[in-house]
């Protein structure tokens, strides 16, 4: 049996005034260089051959879709529960204004997080229960197939952990870049990590 092939993309390059800000559930648009990485990451991906496409319905998830998506006559799936977690009160706040306010490194968020030391942000086992939900109904949907899911850091982080068995925290040994593709096969009882972190916006930009 053939297993589910999983792209993971995260959304290009967001405008400057967003960059190094936890941003969240704002809902912001990719800047220039942002549309330009996501043309790329098309580009790379005519190569391959969608089944399905699931997308997180914010504008820079939505954005990064668009040049991907134009090269299939169906139409993709948004699926709401793909939208970037939400920070609470660091919303909004560069890295170092976090450090500023709150006495904490930017670094730890994902510990931060897991310890719902965050104020009013949303918390990871909420987190993990919306994207798992996510998860197991593409699984079952798309058994056997080719399928790209195009949504947030915070979100491919979270699928990296569920699919890895990982703790939400470890995956901050991962590096996942704006417009990049994570590939992870999906056996029956078995997960195998292909690709990470590539960026293939970076040979052409």
């Amino acid at each position: 049996m053939n297993p589910t092939r999983l792209y993971l993309l995260r959304h290009g390059e967001v405008e400057a005034s967003y960059q190094r800000v936890f941003g969240g559930r704002i809902d912001m648009e990719l800047s220039p260089h942002g549309h330009s990485q996501a043309v790329a990451l098309a580009k790379f991906l005519e190569r391959v051959a969608f089944d399905a496409i699931y997308a997180s319905p914010m504008k820079r998830a939505q954005q990064t879709l668009a040049p991907i998506a134009r090269q299939y006559l169906w139409k993709p799936t948004t699926l709401p529960d793909l939208r970037e977690m939400d920070f609470g009160v660091w919303t909004g706040l560069k890295w170092s204004e976090v450090e500023e306010r709150h006495g904490v490194s930017a670094y730890q968020w994902l510990e931060q997080l897991e310890k719902g030391a965050v104020p009013e942000a949303e918390k990871t086992p909420q987190v993990r229960a919306r994207v798992e939900a996510c998860l197991q109904s593409i699984l079952s949907e798309c058994s056997g197939k080719t399928v790209a899911i195009v949504c947030h850091g915070g979100i491919v982080r979270m699928l990296l952990a569920l699919l890895l068995d990982l703790p939400f925290t470890k995956t901050a040994a991962f590096e996942i870049d704006y417009a990049s593709l994570t590939v992870v096969d999906h056996h029956p009882g078995k997960v195998d990590l292909q690709l990470l972190n590539f960026t293939p916006w970076r040979d052409h930009l």
